[in-house]
């Protein structure tokens, strides 16, 4: 495993800066490999890890960074929870970790760096520095993935019978027609009310 430096430097290039989330991102990462043994997590044993992250911001890149976990491959997965939280699962194993950034620690940064200004400054100094047992709490949890969740998972694809769009991944919902017949609708088209977007015209 590369040292937290190299890999802070690392995050700060790929994030576009360095902040207290990132740090906290890379040192979470890190405590989970090390629970579960991964050594190598973008190297030797990079098929071995899906991350499931609760939020989606700085810490997130971070964690993807030193894990290798990506959307892309289906190795990380996005909960909106609004936590600064990640469970880690090692395939091999079937072991998971649970990783929470405690809230304590912003106050732990306050009374060990008192002299450092502003409160985001004071955070990457002590975040750089507090033990994992001052910054997070972990804890072994069972996650339940079925095939279809796993990377490499080769899913159908069917049409959406209202927007002709294709939908992988069983991403669908089956709607009874006035025949009794059925016909698959993608998800904004089965619940428009739930669209993050609305057409213009």
């Amino acid at each position: 495993m590369e040292s937290l430096n190299d890999l802070l430097q690392q995050a700060e290039v790929a994030h576009g800066h360095l902040c207290a989330g990132q740090i906290l991102g890379v040192r979470m990462a890190l405590m989970a490999c090390c629970a579960l043994g991964v050594k190598e997590p973008r190297g030797a044993d990079r098929k071995r890890l899906v991350c499931f992250v609760e939020i989606d911001r700085c810490a997130t890149d971070a964690i993807g960074l030193v894990t290798g976990c990506r959307l892309g491959r289906r190795a990380l997965k996005f909960r909106d929870w609004g936590k600064m939280a990640a469970t880690f699962v090692d395939l091999a194993s079937g072991r998971a970790v649970r990783v929470v950034a405690l809230e304590s620690s912003r106050e732990l940064a306050k009374a060990r760096f008192p002299h450092v200004e502003p409160a985001a400054a004071q955070q990457k100094a002590a975040y750089r520095t507090l033990s994992d047992e001052e910054l997070f709490s972990a804890q072994w949890v069972q996650v339940e993935m079925s095939p279809e969740e796993m990377p490499g998972f080769k899913g159908g694809r069917v049409q959406c019978a209202v927007c002709g769009e294709g939908v992988n991944f069983g991403r669908f919902e089956m709607q009874a027609n006035a025949d009794g017949t059925e016909r698959p609708l993608c998800r904004s088209c089965a619940r428009p009310e739930l669209r993050y977007w609305k057409p213009i015209d």
